[in-house]
């Protein structure tokens, strides 16, 4: 075990930290692994009733960590990728990261994602799957995997919104603030960065209030509503497409240069052309924790 995730607990409310701030949180399997085993120790202890997911540092979560020449996600290697093994391990649920991701979905607690910085690529997948997202005003949501190396993994951007707004992220990839997610109904609610603690503990609060089974059953009948709207269908076909994204001459090329540029090389040329994510200008960047306000 290491200190990948963080877990505490106060009264019933239990938080989950992604712990790699220096890696803008990023996923790898050890991490989501951990995340999982928080999440189920959760769910199994009677004192909790709702679960925070946070990020450490700067971010929420930077997304999949393709650094380091991929060399913790060793079977979608170049070199290794068999297409056929590739969709038996994203359709099984041990070895799909997916089944972790919808920890959050599944489980009966209600789970609120606390989102600050960037919450992209798998990042806003993951949160997503939480039963209410809060953000900063100046986070910034986007799957700019929409360009090159990937697909919609969870379809919670789908289900999230109505088909115009949908269509049209999922074509572009643009990002967009915690504010503007807000607006659209994408998330919850976005409040001023110095505020999302206090504003997400309060909310917390409020359904600790509710008895547990009333929380699990109200949960429960919203689920069911998207279930039937043929949510395990889409989230089957998209880590298939994914799979096809990142063995596109397109995407092979991607992950070339970030193994000769490193990353920041490979996500220059994805997003220079839009000046936006990393490439955006500076006053369009989420703020740190750490800057003065």
């Amino acid at each position: 075990m290491s200190d990948a995730i963080l877990y505490s607990k106060q009264g019933a409310i239990a938080t989950v930290t992604l712990n790699r701030p220096e890696k803008y949180n990023t996923l790898r399997s050890d991490l989501l692994d951990e995340m999982d085993a928080a999440f189920r120790d959760a769910n199994h202890d009677d004192e909790v009733r709702v679960i925070i997911l946070e990020g450490a540092g700067d971010s929420f979560c930077g997304g999949f960590d393709f650094s380091g020449g991929l060399e913790h996600f060793e079977h979608i290697k170049e070199e290794n990728y068999d297409p056929g093994m590739d969709v038996a391990w994203v359709t099984s649920q041990y070895t799909s990261y997916i089944p972790k991701f919808m920890g959050l979905w599944r489980g009966s607690k209600p789970v609120i994602a606390k989102v600050h910085g960037y919450c992209v690529g798998g990042g806003s997948e993951l949160a997503l799957c939480a039963d209410l997202v809060v953000a900063s005003d100046d986070a910034r949501f986007g799957t700019p995997y929409s360009r090159v190396w990937g697909c919609h993994l969870t379809g919670m951007w789908v289900y999230r919104l109505g088909l115009a707004k949908a269509k049209y992220y999922a074509l572009t990839g643009e990002w967009i603030s915690g504010r503007e997610a807000a607006e659209i109904e994408l998330i919850n609610f976005s409040h001023p960065l110095e505020e999302l603690d206090q504003r997400v503990q309060e909310l917390a609060g409020k359904l600790a209030r509710i008895p547990l089974t009333q929380l699990v059953a109200m949960k429960l009948v919203v689920n069911q509503a998207y279930d039937n709207m043929g949510l395990q269908s889409t989230q089957t076909l998209g880590p298939i497409l994914d799979g096809i994204m990142r063995n596109t001459p397109e995407g092979r090329d991607f992950v070339r240069v970030a193994k000769a540029e490193g990353v920041k090389g490979a996500v220059q040329m994805r997003d220079g052309p839009f000046a936006d994510y990393s490439q955006g200008a500076p006053e369009e960047q989420p703020r740190k924790r750490s800057a003065p306000t």
